[in-house]
This record gives structure tokens, C-alpha cells and sequence, in this order.
């Protein structure tokens, strides 16, 4: 009997990835490795370059639309930002305001802003920020996708909560702050980042779901973002100040009800689970189940 082995999506390279979900044979790679493009700022740090500072960027097709399209590689640097990295993000986001593809597809992977290149870096998720905006803007929809080993900390979770549509598996992590940072600010009695079970239960993609930062969750395959990914570019996403406001609305009352708990299990008991501490046991199917059949998402 054969077994067919389905392969991870948090484990695939960048490039893996992009290959993941793109039409066959249809990715035109923008700026590629033969351009050499690096960063100035690492040899003072006798930190090896990678040519495309961590990103890779083009244009290709899903279902025969066209998309732009960037993968981050988190095995380099933490795909942290810096100037080059965050140059090339700019870059594809500004030229897809020309183009005009259908979709502008980012599959996040990243612990933030790097340090070496701090301000540098910092003002390229701005630059980011802005782009992703404008084309939202002009309605053109940007659709994150995130389960690679790094998540999205810093920077790039406030970038991920900037797009119009965010897909996770539950191997995904997402939040400002990193558990590292939180406990040298905080202190261990505050948040223990030593603790993989409490760091998974208030970063991962299971809790970012049921409080629908996440708005599709899906399991750790490539097949599965592809697909989410393909449902999303159906969907039409409306930019406008009233959403914004209701937004905002909707967030304050979310802070007003959940603010005061610091235990994931209360605020899911709270959210309508009668055995929360079920749920990071369950699958993804189970747990969509669960919340279709009366628990709050």
C-alpha cells in the first residue's frame, strides 16, 4: 500500500512556497538572485548577504489571474525587515498599483524588524504599510497568508493586520510582541516564553482565528493555503472610513469584555466553549465544526 505524504508548508523554503501556489510555469521572478540584491549594511556585522535579502518578489498566476506575489524567507535573518528587504516589498506593492493585478499575495515570515538595520528597517514597514494601503485604496485586495517558523512578530504583525484577508494554519504565530520580548519587559510571572503550550494557546493561529484577526484557518499543507487563497480572491473587501469606524467599534468592545483576562481558557469559556481546554487538541475541521455549531468566533 502507498502512503502519500503531504508536504509541509512550514518547513518549504520562499521559493517553495511561491511555487506552492502559483500557476505552474506562470512565476516571473522580479529582481532576482543573478542582480545580487543585498544588503549594504551587513558585512560590518560579518553577517553573510543573501541576494535577495531575504524576499522574493514577482508576478505570476492563480487560476489563470494574475497576482503579485512576495515570500519572505524566515531561514535568513528571522526574515527580519531591513533596507533592502523592505525596498523590494515597497517596490512590488507600488508597481502593482500600475499593473493593477488582481490580487497582490503576501506569504509572511517574519520576526519583526532587524537590528542591525533598525531605523532603516522601521521606516520600511511604514513605506509597507502605506503601499498596502494605497492599493487597498484602489481596490486592489492584499491577501496575507502566514504559517511559516517565525510568524509574524513586530512589524510584520502589524503589516499582516494591514491586509484585507489573513490565512493561517494553527503552526502559525502572530502578535507584536514575541514571547522573548514580553518577559524581559514583564517579567516569567507575566508571560513565560519558555512555555510552548501558553505561547501557541495566545499567539497561534487557532486563538488569532477565534477572535477573527485569522479569517480563515487551514491545516499545515500547501494545498490548503492555495485553495484559501483562491477563495479569498473571489471575495470583494470594502475600504472605507464607516468600516473603518466600525472596526474600531467592534475592537474597544472586544477590549471592554476580554481586558481583564489573562487566561486563554477563560476568555475561549467566555466566548461560548463549554470545554476550552479541548480546543488546542482539536483539528482545524473540529474546531471550525465547534464554531459553526454555537461557539462564538
Amino acid at each position: 500500500m502507498k502512503f502519500k505524504i503531504s508536504q509541509s508548508y512550514l518547513e518549504a523554503t520562499a521559493r517553495q512556497r511561491i511555487g506552492f501556489i502559483v500557476d505552474k510555469g506562470s512565476f516571473k521572478e522580479i529582481a532576482p538572485p543573478s542582480e545580487k540584491p543585498a544588503s549594504p549594511h551587513l558585512d560590518m556585522f560579518n553577517i553573510p548577504k543573501s541576494f535577495g535579502d531575504g524576499v522574493i518578489i514577482g508576478e505570476a498566476e492563480i487560476n489563470g489571474r494574475p497576482v503579485s506575489i512576495l515570500a519572505q524567507e524566515g531561514k535568513f535573518m528571522g526574515g527580519a525587515f531591513g533596507e533592502v528587504h523592505s525596498a523590494r516589498i515597497t517596490g512590488l506593492l507600488r508597481r502593482s498599483l500600475n499593473t493593477k493585478p488582481d490580487a497582490v499575495v503576501c506569504l509572511w515570515d517574519s520576526g519583526g524588524v532587524r537590528l542591525q538595520e533598525a531605523n532603516a528597517g522601521e521606516i520600511g514597514v511604514t513605506e509597507i504599510m502605506g503601499a498596502i494601503f494605497d492599493l487597498k485604496a484602489t481596490g486592489i485586495p492584499v491577501i496575507a497568508a502566514v504559517g511559516g517558523s517565525c510568524g509574524c512578530f513586530g512589524g510584520a504583525g502589524i503589516i499582516t493586520g494591514c491586509c484585507d484577508y489573513v490565512i493561517a494554519s494553527e503552526e502559525a504565530r502572530i502578535g507584536i510582541s514575541g514571547p522573548e520580548v514580553i518577559e524581559t519587559t514583564m517579567g516569567v510571572d507575566a508571560f513565560d516564553s519558555r512555555d510552548r503550550a501558553l505561547v501557541w494557546r495566545t499567539t497561534g493561529g487557532k486563538n488569532r482565528y477565534l477572535f477573527g484577526f485569522v479569517k480563515e484557518l487551514v491545516e499545515n499543507c500547501p494545498e490548503e493555503f492555495r485553495s484559501a487563497i483562491c477563495s479569498a480572491m473571489a471575495k470583494s473587501f470594502k475600504y472605507s472610513l464607516k468600516n473603518l469606524e466600525a472596526m474600531q467599534e467592534h475592537l474597544q468592545e472586544r477590549a471592554d469584555k476580554f481586558g481583564s483576562m489573562d487566561n486563554t481558557f477563560d476568555i475561549w469559556k467566555e466566548m461560548g466553549f463549554n470545554s476550552p481546554e479541548a480546543i488546542p487538541e482539536m483539528t482545524v475541521a473540529e474546531l471550525k465544526s465547534t464554531v459553526q455549531a454555537g461557539g462564538e468566533k
